[in-house]
């Protein structure tokens, strides 16, 4: 079974984007992408990024 946890190589700030990234196995440019789109479109991105970079296991 696979569990999510922050990215130890793949990190810019926290590691959240890259361990989303391993997590589905997508590239990472992908996910940074969408989180951008989100804080712009209505700031839930920048929420979420804080309470997973808080909450999730690093690897």
């Amino acid at each position: 079974m696979k569990k999510f946890h922050l990215s130890a190589k793949d990190k810019k700030i926290a590691g959240v984007c890259g361990g989303i990234a391993e997590y589905f196995k997508i590239d990472s440019l992908i996910v940074r992408i969408a989180f951008v789109v989100l804080v712009l479109c209505c700031g839930i991105g920048a929420i979420a990024y804080i309470v997973l970079a808080l909450l999730a296991p690093k690897a």
